[in-house]
């Protein structure tokens, strides 16, 4: 066996970020609520970083000498707004002694989750504690809609391997049909079919009724396809008995978890806070970037000139200086890449209003032009993908309402024409809103229609647009 060496010449194109560069990326990315947890965490992990003293804040001369008697229950009482925003309770009189205890109300939230909706209501059957512990572990295995994510038979194996409860099938299934008979009707369902039998099993009894069951039960696929003329030949009824039947499936609650308070509670707690605000006065438009980032300097003893000296022999000044000379550089690279976060969020958003100047003056979304990355980069002259990250998940406030970034941003349908998504896509909703519900109009004849009003598309755009807006196609919106 031979062996030989041998030299090769070889040339890579490579691109390394340095530190800098993807503390800015990282930054950029965040949002306003974001940035400002990280100045703060900065500030208290980096002793060469200080906020800057407003002038606001220092107190005058003339109010150095004054004196405060401000109560703790006035000092809350002034953080209203009016006296009209001021709870009953804290205008209530106290008639107790100092020495006893007052307990003030506390906002709590109010909303029970499907596992505590759903135990409760188990104490009203008679069950075992093996069967309240099957009844747990099935009601954990629901998912946010109500619907079970594991089969019997895979339940009853965890039940038996990984708690370590000596079961049989037919228990988890006894146990699993009290599960299934709780409210809200509907809950533990195994799919969308076995939901709506589930809540069709409680209707009253009625001829609809027995229609919408066998529906739903022998002919699904047929009733989620809306091939209406092939129900009534199959059920041999009339055309006033499928409307009916129907309008007792349109009852019906797919999501049957979702009626549950818990999950509102958690959208209540769900708020948007924008990254910028748009003002118009007449013709003028005013852009503001929000954000409580206050200004940042370096702390006075880090910026002194003893710490610029030559490196002293004794080991301890010399580690103190080199942890000085770290901290300090630290703390000028965070402050300069927060500026550049800042001066490039501005840049992108001034770019935008400047493009979508028309939606500002008026917020309506149809005169929203084309616009992509690249008419953005050409005004800001940064990297697409820094724009990119300067967008995703920003918001702006107007006078009407806050709109995502993300919204100005939609292509041309040709190269040539510079009419814009949100355009066709009003245009499109008419014509669908417009169109005879018995029979509803095709891709091809919505395509027709466009060109008839001047939107020169192709019909495989159409189609694109209009599963974008979440219409279905014309055999799924038609009624009886």
């Amino acid at each position: 066996m031979e062996e030989a060496l041998s030299l090769s010449q070889e040339q890579k194109l490579q691109q390394r970020l340095t530190p800098m560069q993807v503390q800015f990326v990282r930054m950029l990315e965040m949002t306003g609520p974001e940035v400002e947890d990280e100045v703060r965490r900065a500030v208290d992990e980096n002793p060469a970083l200080e906020v800057k003293d407003s002038d606001d804040s220092m107190m005058s001369q003339e109010d150095e000498g004054a004196s405060y008697n401000e109560s703790a229950e006035d000092m809350q009482l002034a953080d209203y707004r009016n006296e009209d925003d001021i709870p009953s309770y804290r205008l209530e009189a106290r008639n107790h002694s100092v020495n006893d205890t007052y307990y003030e109300p506390v906002a709590v939230a109010s909303g029970d989750t499907i596992i505590d909706t759903l135990t409760s209501q188990l104490i009203e059957f008679d069950l075992t504690e093996k069967q309240l512990l099957i009844a747990d572990y099935i009601i954990g295995s629901l998912d946010d809609n109500g619907y079970l994510t594991r089969d019997v038979m895979a339940m009853c194996d965890d039940l038996t391997f990984n708690v370590g409860l000596d079961v049989e099938m037919r228990e988890v299934k006894e146990v699993f049909d009290v599960v299934r008979s709780l409210e809200p009707a509907g809950i533990a369902a195994i799919d969308l079919r076995d939901c709506l039998l589930l809540q069709l099993k409680r209707k009253d009894k009625s001829k609809s009724a027995d229609v919408a069951k066998e529906i739903v039960a022998n002919y699904f696929d047929l009733f989620s396809k809306m091939h209406y003329d092939k129900l009534r030949g199959l059920l041999n009824i009339s055309q006033d008995e499928l409307k009916d039947a129907m309008a007792i499936i349109r009852t019906l609650n797919p999501k049957p978890g979702s009626v549950i308070t818990g999950n509102d509670a958690d959208d209540r707690s769900r708020h948007i806070i924008p990254d910028f605000n748009v003002e118009v006065e007449d013709d003028a438009i005013t852009l503001t970037l929000l954000n409580n980032i206050p200004e940042l300097q370096i702390e006075a003893t880090f910026s002194g000139e003893n710490n610029d000296g030559p490196m002293p022999e004794n080991r301890w000044e010399r580690e103190a200086m080199v942890f000085v000379k770290q901290k300090r550089d630290e703390a000028k690279s965070f402050i300069q890449v927060l500026k550049m976060r800042q001066e490039t969020l501005y840049r992108v958003m001034s770019a935008i209003v400047k493009i979508q100047r028309e939606f500002f003056l008026t917020e309506d979304e149809s005169l929203i032009r084309p616009m992509i990355l690249k008419d953005i980069a050409a005004q800001t002259g940064y990297d697409l993908s820094v724009i990119s990250r300067a967008t995703a998940g920003k918001y702006v406030a107007t006078a009407r309402g806050i709109y995502p970034l993300k919204l100005f941003f939609n292509e041309r349908p040709k190269d040539d024409d510079d009419t814009s998504f949100h355009e066709i896509q009003a245009v499109l909703k008419a014509i669908i809103a417009g169109e005879n519900k018995k029979k509803p109009l095709s891709d091809e004849a919505i395509t027709a229609e466009l060109v008839n009003r001047g939107y020169d598309i192709a019909r495989r755009t159409v189609a694109k647009y209009r599963e974008r807006m979440g219409l279905p196609v014309a055999r799924l919106r038609k009624e009886l």
